[in-house]
């Protein structure tokens, strides 16, 4: 079981913080989570239902990670292994999910693939997105996996749509040139970009693109 505690910071205040593994009892507030980080527009069909989550604590629990602060349920993420081919990088995120299910998930895959994160508005000051991801590092690393890859969504992108590509867009993020919400944060947390891809998901603010970005294994040459 994984188990992490440490301390986060809400100003100069030390504040417990612990990140596990979630289990059924916990179904409740994972839900809540989805439902506070993704408000319209965002597909309500996409949030998590228990058997999704069912699913996640069944086949790969070591990819079902959530965070607490005080004891409070504050955020999540969730991953699969899969087998990537770096040749053939397109997808849609049903495809490489099961729309969320992870029966497809691959125990001998080469890839810890990101199913979703979020974390609650009210906690997002402390930095706990980039804390769930670090731990996720730590889940490649143990398992010995080449890297983790997930599809990053372009929420400011539509407000540019009309003049820039999403290939441009996503250069003048990269440039600092302009800031996107999970792009931005995606490249703090050390994740590199390997290519635009379209029809991704069902995401207006995004305009069904998604930027794959990864984080390679620094161990990868001993596996």
């Amino acid at each position: 079981m994984y188990r992490k505690e440490f301390f986060v910071f809400d100003q100069d205040k030390p504040v417990p913080v612990v990140i596990r593994q979630y289990v059924e009892k916990d179904f409740p507030d994972l839900i809540r989570i989805q439902q506070e980080s993704f408000p319209p527009p965002f597909p309500s069909e996409l949030l998590w239902n228990e058997e999704q989550l069912t699913n996640h604590v069944t086949l790969f629990p070591q990819g079902a990670l959530c965070i607490e602060v005080n004891g409070k349920m504050a955020g999540s993420m969730t991953g699969l292994l899969v087998n990537f081919d770096s040749n053939q990088p397109n997808h849609t995120w049903d495809e490489m999910t099961d729309s969320g299910y992870i029966r497809n998930h691959n125990p001998s895959g080469n890839t810890l693939y990101v199913v979703d994160i979020g974390v609650r508005p009210i906690y997002r000051k402390l930095g706990l997105g980039k804390w769930l991801m670090f731990s996720m590092y730590d889940i490649v690393i143990h398992l010995r996996l080449e890297r983790l890859l997930g599809g990053g969504r372009m929420p400011g992108y539509h407000k540019v749509a009309k003049e820039l590509s999403p290939e441009q867009y996503l250069d003048a993020v990269i440039n600092g040139e302009l800031k996107d919400p999970v792009i931005s944060f995606l490249l703090r947390c050390g994740r590199t970009p390997v290519k635009v891809v379209a029809d991704y998901l069902e995401d207006e603010e995004s305009c069904h693109y998604c930027t794959l970005m990864e984080w390679k294994n620094p161990f990868a040459n001993s596996i």
